[in-house]
């Protein structure tokens, strides 16, 4: 064999080998669940809500027909199951022997009611979409996984920044579903202070916003761009930021870029509705009907959720089988955004998991 032909075939082998070690998993298989007549806490109902998944896996029963293996995963606001399947999650978590190995656990990666490609006001509906919440949105994850796929427990609940929130709501609401719950990027308490503010923000944006059009607009309102730029805002931290933008040209540029993908690929309405949802999370005065285990994982150089404030800290003691760990600051945190890094926290998963066996 040719040397020169036969070092381009050993790297070809190695390149393949890291992209199939970054990678394996089975590609998930994506599904629908229609919920009939879904009525919400608002009081409005929907003739047929509209549930999209993402699932890994294949679920398993003992011998009583209780499900052992299911792992449900929630997204954050305007996100959506499909953001896990990326290599600083998936990579790290659903490949052979690793923590949330596809080939043991049947992953759930639901889309929550007004993203993804679940029912939301982009469809047709637009402001007239029922006003959900927080609690409506853990309703229908539920009715998905028991009714829809016919789960009826959970190995793990988890989930990111939203989806971490409805971690603790879901131990309140349904304490013996599952037998351990993580959640990231959140705070057990009522949504308040900066974090209520730069939402507040943004919904006053868009509902101010002439072109918004009472949210029958032909084009997206230029109020998306205020949206895009707060998002961009308060999702990272302030060195990172800085790094990406050291100049006031390249800041430009960089928020301009960010922007005009949000632009491009969001909708006015399913923002404005998705940061209106949190208007029911409030955790706080039910958090000693929490009886799994719980592990709640923040980074300190998030600005949503600033370990300065104490809250976690304080209020995870009323969890009885509750501890919460906040990861330092370092050149591998990306402020909020850390919680798909899995790689910074996949070692403490991998303790609760041994932790909560059976």
């Amino acid at each position: 064999m040719n040397p020169i032909f036969r070092i381009l075939v050993i790297l070809l082998s190695i390149l393949l080998a890291r992209l199939m070690s970054a990678a394996d998993y089975a590609a998930p298989t994506e599904g629908d669940y229609t919920i009939r007549d879904f009525k919400f806490a608002s009081g409005e109902t929907m003739p047929e809500l509209r549930l999209h998944y993402r699932t890994l896996g294949k679920p398993e029963k003992d011998e009583q027909g209780k499900t052992t293996n299911a792992v449900l995963i929630m997204h954050g606001t305007t996100g959506s199951g499909a953001q896990f399947i990326r290599p600083e999650f998936a990579g790290e978590l659903f490949g052979k022997d690793q923590p949330l190995d596809a080939t043991k656990y049947f992953i759930v990666l639901p889309d929550g009611i007004g993203h993804g490609k679940s029912s939301r006001p982009s469809d047709g509906m637009h402001a007239k979409f029922p006003h959900y919440g927080y609690l409506d949105m853990v309703d229908a994850q539920y009715r998905l996984l028991t009714e829809g796929l016919g789960i009826d427990h959970a190995r793990l609940v988890m989930g990111t920044s939203m989806g971490g929130m409805h971690t603790w709501l879901w131990g309140e609401l349904h304490p013996d579903f599952m037998d351990a719950l993580m959640p990231l990027a959140s705070l057990p308490t009522q949504i308040s202070g900066r974090n209520r503010a730069w939402r507040r923000i943004v919904i006053d944006a868009i509902r101010h916003d002439p072109a918004w059009n009472d949210g029958e607009y032909k084009t997206q309102p230029p109020s998306l761009r205020t949206a895009a730029e707060m998002l961009w805002f308060m999702s990272s931290n302030p060195v990172l930021r800085q790094k990406e933008a050291p100049t006031l040209a390249k800041t430009d540029e960089v928020l301009d870029k960010f922007t005009e993908q949000i632009v491009k690929t969001d909708d006015a309405n399913d923002v404005l509705y998705a940061l209106e949802a949190s208007h029911d999370y409030d955790p706080g005065p039910n958090l000693e009907r929490i009886q799994s285990p719980l592990l709640a994982i923040n980074s300190a150089d998030d600005l949503i959720n600033p370990p300065e404030l104490g809250i976690l800290e304080r209020e995870v003691k009323r969890v009885p089988h509750g501890r919460a760990i906040v990861v330092p600051f370092s050149d591998k945190t990306r402020g909020h955004g850390s919680h798909t890094i899995a790689a910074l926290w996949k070692d403490e998963l991998v303790k609760l998991l041994k932790e909560t066996e059976k």
